[in-house]
C-alpha cells in the first residue's frame, strides 16, 4: 500500500509517542520500586498511561489523514495541531512528575493553564473535525 506523504508523517508520531511511552513506564518502574507504598508520583503515572493513549489515538488520527479527502497540507495541519497538543499534554505531566510539585495541576493552577486548556480543546476537537468531514467528504460521499 503506498502512503501519502502527511499519513507517514502521523505514523512517525504515533511511533514517536508510543517509544516516548515506554521510556516512560521504566521511568514509572523505578518510582514504584524505589517506593515505599510502591506507586509512582501521580504525574508520572499519568505521564505513562497518557502516552500510551495518545499513540493509539494518534494511530486513529492517521487513519484519517490517510483516506481524507482534504490535501495533505489540510490533513498535516489539522493532524499537527492534534500531536502536538497531545505532545504538550504529556510534556506537561512529565513535568510535574519530575518536580514532584503537585498532584492536581487544576488545583495548584499556574498563569496560562486556563487559555492552554481552551487552545488544546480548540486544536484537538478542531483538528479532529476537519479530518473527520475530510473522510465523510471523501469515503461516504
Amino acid at each position: 500500500m503506498d502512503l501519502g506523504a502527511d499519513t507517514k508523517v502521523v505514523l512517525l508520531a504515533a511511533g514517536l509517542i508510543f517509544l516516548w511511552a515506554l521510556v516512560l513506564g521504566m521511568w514509572k518502574y523505578r518510582q514504584m520500586a524505589g517506593s515505599r507504598d510502591h506507586v509512582a508520583h501521580p504525574y508520572v503515572d499519568m505521564a505513562h498511561r497518557a502516552a500510551l493513549l495518545y499513540s493509539f489515538a494518534t494511530l486513529l488520527v492517521a487513519t484519517f489523514v490517510q483516506f481524507s479527502g482534504w490535501n495533505a497540507i489540510m490533513n498535516l495541519l489539522s493532524a499537527g495541531a492534534i500531536v502536538l497538543f497531545f505532545m504538550a499534554a504529556i510534556g506537561t505531566y512529565v513535568y510535574h512528575g519530575w518536580r514532584r510539585d503537585t498532584d492536581n495541576q487544576f488545583r495548584d493552577r499556574v498563569r496560562g493553564t486556563t487559555p492552554f486548556m481552551i487552545a488544546l480543546i480548540v486544536a484537538e476537537t478542531g483538528g479532529f473535525t476537519v479530518l473527520l468531514f475530510g473522510f465523510v467528504r471523501a469515503q461516504l460521499l
